[in-house]
C-alpha cells in the first residue's frame, strides 16, 4: 500500500475544510486533479474515506483513522526537513563513534564532554563494541571514528595513540593473591571470577584468550560496572580482571588489592582510529584533533 505525501496533504486539507473544492484551494491543486486523487487514495486503502454530500464531506471511520495518521506522517515529514536543512546549513551535526568497554567508561567521558560543551551544534552517538568489530566498522565506514586497542587495527586506518591500558586483578587484601606483584593468568583461571555482562566488549576479549589456554571462566556474578565488580571482590567473592585505571579509582575508597597480569594480552595501548581525514564530515575532523590534543 503506498501512499503520496501530496496525496496526504490534500486529504487533511480536505478534511479540515468539509469540502473537495475547499480543499483542492488549500492544497494549490485544480478541483478535478483532487478529486481524482482522493478517488485514488480510497482505491488504495480498498474502503470509502469520504461521505460526499450536498453540503460537503464528512469522513467515514476509515477517513477518522487516517486523517490521524495523516497529520502525524506530515508533521514528522516537517520536522524530518527542518533538521535535513539544518545540517545541511551546518548548524548541526552528528558523528557516530564506537569504544570499547574501558574507553567508553573510564578513558572517554571527560575528553567527549569538553568537546560537546565547546561544540553545542553537534550530537555524539558513542556504541559499545570489541576492538576487533570496532576496526572493521571504521573501514567499511559505518562510524566516523574508534577507540580500540591499536593490535588489533590493520593499517588501513589511521590511527594515533590516546591512552595505555593494562588490565590487573583485583583482590581482596585477606587473599593469597594479595601479597603477588605478578600473576600469570593460567594460575588464576579456575577460580571464583567477578565479570562484567555477557554483552560487553572486555568481557568477551578476556574469555577469548581464557579459551585459547583451553579454560572457561567460572563467574559466581555479573556486574554491570567495575566499581560493582571491585566492590565484589573486597566482599571476597571472586576474583576481578579490571583496568588500571579503573582498579586504582576504586582503591581510592574500597579495601582492594592490585596484582598485575604477565600475559601480553593485559597490556594495551588503546588508539583513535578512523579513514582518511577527506573522507569524514568536518565535525568527525575537529573531533578527532580534539581528542589527539587530549592525549598529550
Amino acid at each position: 500500500m503506498h501512499f503520496d505525501l501530496v496525496d496526504l496533504r490534500l486529504f487533511v486539507a480536505v478534511a479540515e475544510a468539509r469540502s473537495i473544492t475547499g480543499g483542492a484551494a488549500a492544497a494549490h491543486l485544480a478541483l478535478a486533479s483532487a478529486s481524482a486523487r482522493i478517488q485514488g487514495l480510497e482505491a488504495a486503502v480498498g474502503v470509502a474515506l469520504l461521505k460526499r454530500g450536498r453540503r460537503g464531506v464528512t469522513l467515514t471511520a476509515a477517513g477518522e483513522s487516517l486523517l490521524g495518521h495523516a497529520r502525524l506522517v506530515l508533521h514528522d515529514v516537517e520536522t524530518l526537513r527542518s533538521e535535513m536543512t539544518a545540517y545541511a546549513s551546518g548548524s548541526k551535526a552528528s558523528i557516530a563513534m564506537l569504544a570499547n568497554t574501558v574507553g567508553l567508561s573510564e578513558h572517554l567521558p571527560k575528553a567527549l564532554a569538553a568537546f560537546l560543551r565547546e561544540h553545542p551544534q553537534v550530537s555524539l552517538d558513542v556504541e559499545e563494541r570489541e576492538s576487533a568489530d570496532i576496526a572493521q566498522a571504521i573501514a567499511g565506514g559505518t562510524a566516523d571514528l574508534g577507540f580500540a586497542a591499536e593490535h588489533t587495527l590493520p593499517d588501513s586506518l589511521d590511527r594515533f595513540i590516546f591512552s595505555e591500558d593494562r588490565l590487573v586483578l583485583v583482590t581482596a587484601p585477606r587473599s593469597d593473591l594479595a601479597h603477588h606483584r605478578h600473576v600469570d593468568f593460567n594460575e588464576v583461571a579456575d577460580r571464583d571470577f567477578i565479570g562484567l555482562t555477557n554483552a560487553t566488549a572486555l568481557q568477551n576479549h578476556i574469555g577469548k584468550y581464557a579459551a585459547r589456554m583451553g579454560k572457561r571462566l567460572r563467574f559466581r556474578a555479573q556486574m554491570r560496572d567495575f566499581d560493582a565488580m571491585c566492590q565484589m571482590a573486597a566482599a571476597q567473592v571472586g576474583i576481578a580482571v579490571v583496568p588500571e585505571v579503573a582498579a586504582r579509582r576504586c582503591a581510592r575508597s574500597m579495601a582492594i588489592s592490585l596484582v598485575k597480569i604477565r600475559d601480553p594480552w593485559a597490556n594495551r595501548k588503546l588508539a583513535i582510529c578512523f579513514r582518511d581525514l577527506a573522507t569524514i564530515s568536518r565535525p568527525a575532523q575537529q573531533l578527532i584533533a580534539h581528542l589527539r590534543a587530549a592525549a598529550r
